[in-house]
């Protein structure tokens, strides 16, 4: 069944130094959960800003480049693996989105949260459920958030081949469980999700094949001394 489509939000706040922020990254095992923060310039319009997954690629990264030059002010937040695990993905993702308002280098008079509540924080704000697709503000900050996620996800694919990180993004498909129980747990992997901590205790954790191999030869101390 489609999701009812939502009326057009209409905005308490009416001036321009307004945040929308956005988050790309609870669901995947692996990862970042990264948030951005964006204040739009009024003065520098962009046209197509929509939901970030409802955009092919190419769209995408083309709005991300016009999002850059031309937003007022965009910044990154995000919370690392440990802190998700430590936090929970809940607490850690409220935590990355005031980083990001924080990084901001325009202090925003009015926020605007993709969801359904907001972090604890100073600032005037209030949650807009499918922001992504209402507010321009946070359609620009779901589009910032993405693009930056998968790349990090296709650096992440480079270091770990075999997982096939750069195609799924870390979530839990059946490649990424399958991989997961065949080659281990990486050091970015989130521990406390569960389809994790099962291959921490069946398989434990990966290891680069170089690596496993170097460890298994040893070499005598002395191999070179009597050597002319």
């Amino acid at each position: 069944m489609a999701g009812k489509e939502l009326p057009p939000f209409e905005c308490r706040y009416q001036g321009w130094r307004l945040a929308g922020v956005d988050e790309v990254g609870r669901g995947p095992l692996i990862g970042d959960v990264v948030t951005a923060a964006v204040i739009l310039d009024p003065n520098r319009p962009i046209e197509g800003l929509a939901d970030s997954k409802k955009l092919t690629e190419k769209r995408r990264l083309r709005l991300y480049d016009e999002i850059v030059e031309k937003a007022a002010s965009w910044s990154l937040g995000r919370c690392e693996p440990a802190e998700i695990d430590q936090l929970n993905i809940y607490q850690a993702t409220m935590l990355a989105m005031k980083r990001a308002v924080d990084g901001l280098s325009i202090q925003p008079e009015y926020v605007l949260v993709d969801g359904n509540r907001c972090p604890k924080w100073t600032w005037l704000s209030e949650p807009v459920v499918k922001g992504d697709s209402r507010v321009a503000a946070i359609s620009a900050a779901s589009i910032i958030a993405k693009v930056t996620r998968d790349r990090e996800m296709a650096a992440l694919d480079q270091k770990y081949p075999g997982f096939g990180l750069a195609q799924h993004k870390g979530y839990p498909t059946p490649v990424h469980l399958e991989a997961l129980a065949r080659m281990g747990v990486t050091p970015e992997h989130r521990r406390s999700f569960r389809p994790v901590q099962e291959a921490i205790e069946t398989v434990g954790f990966f290891r680069h094949e170089r690596e496993s191999e170097s460890e298994g030869l040893a070499y005598p101390t002395d191999l070179f001394e009597n050597m002319v």
